[in-house]
């Protein structure tokens, strides 16, 4: 079925009264002082100053470095190597 949407879309039974819509509208919920009491109790876990741990390895033998993604791959995924260096065959296609 076609629309036409250059006809007017609103009919004069859609009319609602200002006052119906705003008995539609939820009331905001209010907060009582015992839960504004315990608001401080909710904070923010510090982890900031907490201190990462990371061991880095070196390249392997059986590993390199692509040019292109600059990612380390196994030697079984390089393409080829260019006058950059070692291309992976998914920056190869």
């Amino acid at each position: 079925m076609a629309t036409d949407y250059d006809a007017q879309r609103k009919n004069d039974d859609d009319t609602e009264s200002l006052e119906a819509i705003k008995e539609r509208i939820p009331s905001k919920p209010t907060i009582s002082e015992d839960d504004a009491d315990n608001v401080d109790s909710f904070t923010i876990p510090d982890v900031v100053n907490e201190e990462l741990e990371v061991v880095i390895l070196p390249l392997q033998e059986n590993e390199f470095t692509c040019m292109s993604c600059f990612l380390v791959k196994p030697q079984n995924q390089m393409a080829s190597k260019s006058k950059l260096g070692p291309i992976c065959t998914e920056c190869a296609n």
